[in-house]
């Protein structure tokens, strides 16, 4: 048998493996490099669109308060305008009772009386002055109860110590003004009851 030496073939054999070894794990560290440059490269990427959408919201988000802020704003004026409507019909409604009001004075007040003061706050009325007599003061009470525009009466003070001789008593009381019913709305409201 020929003896045939395999060390040199063995050797190159050894010398190929290790450079396809060195070659794949050079390979393999290329693809691993490009690997993790494409991920961080793909992720800032994604936090690059993030931030832009942050910095859009936030955007958008300080717009829809500017715009949150002028409709308060217009939420109060069309509250105060309202308001000064309501005060305007209010004042509208009343406008004529003035003029009824010191109509039924001078029809209440009886001979031997005199206002000296008339003060209103709100629906309150206060009527100050000077009598002959404490009957004739009773007697103007009685005529500010069968009175329309004001009821309640309530005498607070009658003194004796008036400075005029013939109007010795001083008195002071308190109506409460009222609107009176239209008889047409009480014969609606009696007919709609009827029904």
């Amino acid at each position: 048998m020929a003896k045939i030496n395999l060390l040199p073939w063995r050797a190159e054999r050894r010398k190929q493996r290790q450079k396809q070894f060195y070659t794949l794990l050079g390979m393999v560290a290329i693809a691993a490099i490009l690997a993790v440059f494409g991920a961080k490269t793909y992720y800032d990427s994604l936090i690059a669109n993030q931030q832009a959408r942050n910095t859009y919201l936030q955007n958008e988000i300080v717009e829809v308060d500017k715009k949150i802020k002028e409709i308060e704003e217009l939420d109060k004026k069309r509250a105060d305008l309202l308001q000064r409507k309501q005060v305007i019909e209010e004042l509208q409604s009343s406008r004529s009772q003035m003029v009824h009001l010191f109509d039924e004075l001078v029809k209440t007040i009886p001979d031997g009386i005199r206002l000296t003061s008339i003060k209103q706050n709100g629906a309150e009325l206060t009527l100050a002055g000077v009598s002959q007599s404490n009957a004739r003061v009773s007697s103007y009470i009685r005529a500010l109860e069968g009175s329309g525009w004001m009821t309640k009466p309530d005498l607070s003070i009658i003194e004796a110590k008036g400075t005029e001789k013939g109007m010795p008593y001083v008195f002071n009381l308190k109506v409460t003004l009222v609107k009176p019913k239209d008889p047409k709305d009480e014969e609606a409201a009696a007919a709609g009851g009827a029904q």
